[in-house]
């Protein structure tokens, strides 16, 4: 019988979570079966061409209106149609795992509402009814041994939610805001997905330290997101002189900062340097903003804007820059990035990078060794050092060579995802049969 692990996501495939399809084809080339279970279709029409070599065929789960504004038992009526076969399935076959599932779902309802006498959290009764329908297709395919789940919010509570349904353990990858923003996981609610959890993996040392603080540390594992170092690569570029470019990729969301790169880039311009800078990314909350904000310093000579790129265009344009400025930011709500997989992407390739001494970030970048941190919401210190790598080209170079190998020692993807590897295998080994044939699973750690 095949052992087979159960990822369950969100959405799948996203451009701004690479790093999950990255991982899972990854994962499958070095020997391991996976079953993707995503709670939600995609609605991109962009994806990386790595997403059509995965061999898993992503299951999506029936989809469901808000349940937030809504009379629970209207959304019920409107929702619940194509999870009842699964839910007499479970409610038959495993009646205990159901009921003391539901009964935890119905509790948490009470628990980690808002404040004292407002109205239940409807949403964990929504994410049981979806880890239901999950538990069932797991069960009924017998193959599947262990849960893994990316981000600590509502993916993990439906992975937690399959492993009391199962009996199977589960493991999580913890990002960036789901760590940070309280509401993801109101009260000691994170804490008891740790605690419940086979192993934590995250992506960042700041993240491990925060997380350590929280539950048993031999618990947090640091696994950064790897890289494909033989696709990220240098190209030489030709001796003719051209005006330099700035490049930055990410969602036009507040956490990228680039506000401030925009500010940076009119300092630039006044101060009689030659540049152009592209800013590459999804349109976010931010973008309108950032338009006018270019509109209103006069940098459309400047400054472009432009949509996402599929991996092998992102390369070429990576290859043909001279620098990468990432301004990352935490913002008021706690959100923030961990290390920016396109920060790293740029050293592999060859390119000087500017960011913020935030997060994980200085994991990354070490100053004046491989690249250069700023101070985060500072736009005259990232003006400053934009000018340095802009005017002196031996400091750029000596940057750039470090740079690429830092990404070689430390964010090599074979390495990381063997990491991963090895920590599947020893949860998957906690799995063995009692003498009526019900799988348990050991309290060992990984």
């Amino acid at each position: 019988m095949a052992n087979e692990i159960a990822y369950i996501v969100k959405g799948f495939p996203r451009l701004s979570e690479t790093f999950i399809s990255n991982e899972v084809l990854l994962l499958e080339q070095s020997g391991v079966a996976i079953k993707l279970f995503s709670v939600k279709r995609p609605d991109e029409t962009l994806q990386q061409d790595t997403v059509s070599q995965i061999k898993a065929k992503p299951v999506y789960l029936p989809a469901v209106t808000s349940v937030s504004n809504t009379f629970l038992p209207v959304w019920l009526a409107q929702n619940s149609r194509p999870f009842i076969k699964a839910h007499v399935n479970l409610a038959v076959k495993q009646p205990f795992n159901f009921f003391a599932c539901l009964f935890k779902a119905l509790s948490m309802m009470i628990i980690y509402r808002h404040r004292l006498f407002a109205k239940p959290k409807k949403v964990f009764l929504k994410e049981f009814i979806q880890a239901v329908y999950i538990a069932d297709q797991i069960i009924q395919s017998g193959n599947i041994r262990h849960i893994h789940s990316h981000f600590c919010h509502g993916a993990t509570t439906i992975a937690w939610f399959v492993s009391k349904l199962t009996k199977l353990p589960f493991s999580f990858t913890a990002h960036a805001k789901d760590i940070y923003q309280k509401n993801q996981n109101p009260g000691n609610l994170l804490i008891k997905k740790i605690q419940a959890a086979s192993f934590v993996a995250t992506c960042t040392g700041a993240n491990k330290r925060y997380l350590d603080q929280l539950a048993d540390p031999q618990k947090i594992k640091l696994i950064y997101h790897g890289l494909d170092i033989s696709f990220f690569t240098p190209e030489k570029q030709n001796s003719e002189e051209k005006i330099q470019e700035i490049l930055s990729v990410g969602r036009f969301v507040e956490k990228k900062g680039f506000n401030y790169l925009i500010e940076a880039c009119a300092l630039l311009k006044n101060r009689g340097l030659q540049f152009h800078c592209l800013i590459i990314g999804e349109e976010g909350e931010a973008y309108p903003a950032l338009k006018a904000k270019i509109e209103e310093l006069n940098l459309g000579d400047q400054i472009s804007l432009e949509k996402p790129k599929a991996h092998n265009e992102l390369k070429q344009i990576y290859q043909q820059s001279d620098i990468f400025a990432l301004p990352c930011q935490i913002v008021n709500d706690g959100d923030r990035d961990g290390i920016p997989n396109v920060l790293v992407e740029a050293m592999a390739c060859g390119l000087a990078v500017v960011s913020t001494n935030i997060s994980g970030i200085p994991e990354l970048i070490k100053h004046q060794h491989n690249g250069l941190l700023v101070t985060q919401k500072n736009s005259a210190e990232l003006a400053d050092a934009l000018e340095q790598l802009l005017t002196d080209q031996t400091l750029s170079v000596q940057l750039t060579d470090k740079a690429r190998d830092t990404v070689l020692k430390e964010f090599d993807s074979e390495k990381t995802t063997q990491y991963l590897h090895r920590l599947f295998d020893n949860c998957m080994g906690c799995v063995t049969q009692n003498s009526t044939g019900n799988e348990e699973i050991s309290s060992a750690n990984t």
